[in-house]
């Protein structure tokens, strides 16, 4: 049995931090009593009640936003920056959590669902769901370089690579790559540039799997289908455009 803030979070009512909250502070019922732990056991078919209502499980949601720069991936910021939760409102949704993370300075596909199974899926390194880039860089690299990225490096104890890097277009000093991950480190790509001495002046996520960002305007967010969904399975091997 899971614990109560842990139940709570993964019906897709809320996060576990934020369920946690609530139990402390009495706002839930587990069979007919408060409960004030948020790691109480919660038994087969239980009765739940937040503020007194009966807890209706919201209907699962699986979206996808093209994710503007300067945003931060997160839901709450210490430092009281703008979070992507600033494209969620004024819209009718249940509450939604990114699935993976793009940092500030990035941009493009972020997948946000209130389902943390298949989130889990979608961003277990085992299920090698592959990530697709478009890197802007501060020169025009030589096949020597390109073939360095290839090979990877090693950053703070960490082996940073990448499954593929070919040159998209290059104009004057400044040059688009095409990258592929199947893993998502933190900062990876800079990193691995960084380490060859090369600057990252923009980074577009433009694929997850199968899933393309397409035409989705910046800051605009899209229902995924069902055959959306599929193109996010391990097996989807589409390119990235």
């Amino acid at each position: 049995m899971s614990g109560l803030a842990r139940h709570l979070s993964k019906l897709g009512v809320c996060s576990r931090s934020v369920a946690a909250q609530w139990v402390r502070a009495g706002r839930v019922n587990l069979n007919g009593r408060t409960v004030l732990d948020p790691e109480c056991p919660v038994p087969a078919r239980a009765r739940i009640e937040i503020d007194g209502a009966a807890l209706t499980p919201p209907r699962r949601v699986y979206l996808m936003l093209n994710k503007p720069r300067g945003l931060v991936t997160s839901a709450n910021d210490e430092q009281g920056r703008d979070t992507v939760y600033r494209c969620l409102e004024g819209l009718d949704l249940p509450w939604v959590a990114p699935v993976g993370r793009l940092d500030k300075a990035s941009e493009g596909l972020l997948l946000l669902s209130n389902d943390p199974e298949w989130a889990a899926r979608i961003t277990d390194p085992d299920q090698a769901v592959l990530k697709h880039y478009h890197v802007q860089i501060d020169r025009v690299p030589d096949e020597a370089q390109l073939a360095r990225l290839r090979v990877g490096v090693v950053d703070r104890e960490e082996h940073l690579s990448a499954v593929q890097v070919e040159l998209l277009r290059s104009g004057g000093k400044t040059a688009w790559l095409a990258i592929t991950l199947d893993e998502g480190r933190n900062r990876q790509i800079r990193r691995l540039l960084q380490a060859q001495g090369i600057g990252t002046l923009r980074l577009i996520r433009v694929g997850i799997g199968g899933l393309v960002l397409g035409d989705l305007a910046k800051g605009k967010l899209r229902e995924l289908k069902a055959t959306d969904l599929a193109r996010l399975s391990p097996q989807a091997v589409e390119h990235a455009p």
